[in-house]
């Protein structure tokens, strides 16, 4: 196995107060042949070399492996990760930052299963096919009504949009398109300004201002790809939700999740029912379908009144559990131990699913079973250091990340430690794969090579916190870090998609690394074989280099930036 750290010099300049930096190779030949040894290098004082690709590949193995069955949220799967993860961090002089002295933070989940055989919905009568022509997102609806089309449903001032100009929607049942990245078309995030619910509202929360009874989604290219894996989801297993966000959004919906931040019973409608609703109106179906991608905007319109839908949708509930897993590192300082860098990564996927080529388990080795396994490492090495550093260091492992980021929102909402002392908040979700030379599969298109990385947020909320994360990276690995992603308006929005983001709402400054999409993103696909622990070994160390810099700095990074703002589905 290569030894990166067999070349390299670190400076005094950068880690101030600390023993410079020696050249390891050197300083083993001395020890060898006798002669007067060198000063240990930084390195190794904090035990880096303890993070390596071999033990990296044996806890991701077991992470990773079908008997975790995908690590859902909840899971038996998910459940026995956190036990080994607990077990380890007990092993290695931990604090336990849970409940009740625990390593666990335990979450309530609500799962709400449909009642199939009292689930009917029928328009003027005729009653419909569940699955086949609607997905009905389970909330108990008994609800009977005309229609309207309401375009993207959205209202925007300062453009002059209103889904309901024109018409009255209350008491009636709104159909509304789903656009890719959930705007009005024409809208970008920059033209959404003011106030939210007056300035703009989303879907939901304008249907529901308006009083409209229930929503329809016409769904994207998207959704309609994944139909079965959805009706799956949504009409077999049931939706969970975790008990304290009873009203806040949930991604188990994916057609627009701003919608899902209000109760309105609602169904996403299959091509075969959007053919009927719209059947002697106005605009044809297909014609609605391609509004969603074309900036020509549909005029919103009453529909025959003639025309009902009809909304009977009944549930059942069970009580679940779940859980963070959180522990503490106690620094050596007196005074800034009371403080901490806060480490990151969800350590669930998304279970068992649809089989491809006869493989149903998703088993998450990249998503992020990477991050997951890169946290463990870097407990060892702080548990193998001689010295400590003088900040505390917070991991915690969240779940329900998959499901809208449910752990690290109710951890910043439920903190086991004051909020307002953590310094930094370092998130790892996907650093194991890397895109092959001579690779043209455009599924991996954006995938970062083996020396690089995707870095998101370090310049967003702190500039000094930005310098710092290029100059450790520099002065140590070098690794290529890419800016590509590291910007609020990018379309695929990834810095509102995972664990950071709950921290960064509370002020917290931020670092996303991240290695980008690849062609097994939420496939079955995502394993261990396929995962280039080598990178994943020079990622995990210049996190972890970063973090002892953050904790031994004598004051924290100072936050100079306003935090962006997610405009939908927040």
């Amino acid at each position: 196995m290569r030894r990166f750290l067999s070349a390299i010099v670190l400076t005094g300049v950068l880690f101030s107060g600390l023993p410079s930096a020696g050249n390891f190779s050197t300083a083993l030949a001395q020890r060898k042949t006798g002669a007067k040894a060198a000063p240990v290098s930084l390195a190794s004082q904090r035990s880096v070399e303890t993070i390596n690709a071999a033990e990296l590949k044996d806890y991701l193995s077991f992470i990773a492996s079908d008997e975790m069955e995908g690590r859902d949220t909840p899971s038996r799967g998910l459940d026995t990760t956190a036990k080994f993860l607990a077990m380890n961090l007990s092993r290695w002089g931990f604090k336990p930052a849970g409940d009740d002295g625990s390593f666990f933070q335990k979450i309530g989940l609500r799962r709400d299963y449909l009642e199939k055989a009292e689930t009917k919905v029928q328009l003027n009568g005729q009653t419909l096919i569940l699955g086949d022509d609607y997905i009905p997102y389970s909330r108990t609806a008994n609800v009977s009504a005309p229609l309207v089309f309401a375009g993207s449903g959205w209202f925007v001032k300062s453009k002059n949009i209103d889904a309901y100009r024109g018409i009255d929607p209350k008491g009636k049942i709104a159909i509304v398109v789903a656009p890719p990245d959930g705007l009005p078309r024409g809208i970008t995030r920059t033209d959404i300004t003011g106030k939210r619910g007056e300035d703009y509202m989303t879907a939901g929360e304008y249907a529901q201002k308006r009083g409209v009874a229930a929503l329809v989604f016409i769904p994207d290219f998207q959704y309609l790809a994944n139909w079965d894996r959805n009706r799956t989801r949504l009409t077999e297993r049931g939706v969970t939700r975790v008990e304290k966000f009873q009203t806040s959004p949930s991604t188990l919906i994916t057609v627009n999740p701003a919608v899902n931040s209000v109760l309105l019973p609602q169904i996403v409608a299959a091509p075969r029912l959007a053919n009927a609703l719209f059947q002697g109106e106005k605009q044809s179906a297909n014609a609605i379908f391609d509004s969603i991608y074309s900036d020509k905007v549909l005029d919103s319109f009453e529909l025959n009144p003639e025309k009902q839908l009809t909304l009977a949708i009944k549930t059942k509930s069970e009580s679940l559990a779940t859980q963070n897993v959180v522990a503490v590192f106690e620094g050596s300082d007196p005074i800034l131990k009371d403080e901490y860098v806060a480490v990151g990564a969800h350590y669930d996927h998304i279970g068992v699913g649809l089989p491809v080529n006869g493989d149903a388990i998703y088993n998450g080795a990249d998503d992020d079973g990477s991050g997951t396994t890169a946290l463990l490492a870097m407990a060892e090495a702080l548990a193998k250091a001689p010295k400590r550093p003088k900040r505390s260091v917070l991991f915690v492992w969240h779940a329900g990340e998959e499901k809208g980021l449910w752990g690290s929102r109710y951890f910043s909402e439920n903190p086991t430690i004051p909020l307002n002392k953590i310094v930094t908040q370092l998130n790892i979700d996907m650093i194991g794969r890397s895109k092959k030379e001579g690779d043209t599969n455009v599924r991996n298109a954006n995938l970062s090579g083996p020396n690089e990385v995707y870095v998101i947020g370090s310049k967003m909320m702190s500039t000094e916190l930005g310098e710092l994360t290029e100059t450790v990276n520099k002065s140590y690995l070098n690794l290529a870090f890419n800016y590509r992603y590291d910007d609020p308006t990018d379309p695929n929005r990834f810095f509102f998609r995972s664990d950071h983001y709950n921290y960064a709402k509370k002020g917290i400054p931020i670092v996303f690394f991240f290695d980008g999409e690849h062609e097994d993103y939420h496939r079955p696909g995502d394993e261990v074989q396929k995962i280039d622990f080598q990178k994943m070994e020079k990622i995990t160390r210049t996190v972890y280099m970063l973090l002892w810099e953050l904790a031994n700095r004598e004051t924290r990074p100072k936050v100079d930036k306003q935090l962006p703002v997610l405009l939908s589905g927040g």
